[in-house]
């Protein structure tokens, strides 16, 4: 998977829809108090590129070489001691991780104040079929209870919880994956009925949480 995604790296760092948005700038937010952060499955790198914009010392990690991160690493398995960051936060990445639990057991391990997550919402069976026919890493899309579960299993407390409507323009979500011909007409079907005018009605979550 990494060398697929190294592949791919480019048009992440490019990419509008992960370049900018409201949960983007949420996160910037939230980061308000902690000096120190970890970027985990940074992609293109937009979070950690916002984060020391707004004068944060991060650390980027991810596990494909061509995102370009500081640490290659599985967000399931971070080499860092307990507590080494105030802020650890992860956006638009947890649907491809292998064992989500697992990954946010990390994260709340390396926090020593914050933990941010935002993903896609889960959206029904044919959506999640979309995205496994699109792009093949794509593991599963998760429910805001699903997230609450996760962190309160981690040992966090949920402080807020937002969701965001995220339109994302359908063309270049196919392109991005080379997700083309048959597949891509299977794709347009799955998701018809959250199709208009070329853009995909999808929809994110963002959760705050604490050590408990």
């Amino acid at each position: 998977m990494s060398d697929v995604w190294s592949s791919r790296a480019e048009l992440y760092r490019q990419s509008a829809a992960h370049s900018t948005g409201a949960d983007l700038d949420l996160v910037v937010d939230w980061a308000a108090g902690c000096t120190t952060a970890i970027d985990v499955a940074t992609g293109g790198g937009h979070v950690a590129r916002r984060l020391r914009e707004a004068g944060l010392n991060v650390v980027s990690c991810d596990p494909s070489p061509g995102m370009r991160p500081d640490v290659i690493c599985f967000a399931e398995e971070l080499p860092f001691a307990d507590r080494s960051f105030e802020l650890a936060v992860t956006r638009v990445a947890a649907h491809h991780f292998a064992d989500v639990a697992a990954a946010a057991r990390e994260l709340a391990r390396v926090a020593s104040r914050r933990v941010v997550v935002v993903d896609n919402l889960y959206m029904g069976e044919h959506a999640e079929e979309a995205e496994r026919i699109r792009d093949a890493s794509h593991v599963r899309n998760y429910s805001e209870a699903d997230w609450r579960g996760f962190l309160t299993d981690a040992g966090l407390v949920v402080e807020e919880v937002r969701t965001f409507d995220f339109p994302i323009e359908l063309e270049p979500w196919l392109e991005r994956t080379e997700c083309r011909g048959d597949e891509a007409a299977r794709v347009r079907r799955l998701l018809a009925d959250r199709i208009e005018d070329g853009w995909i009605a999808l929809e994110r979550v963002a959760v705050r949480a604490r050590p408990a």
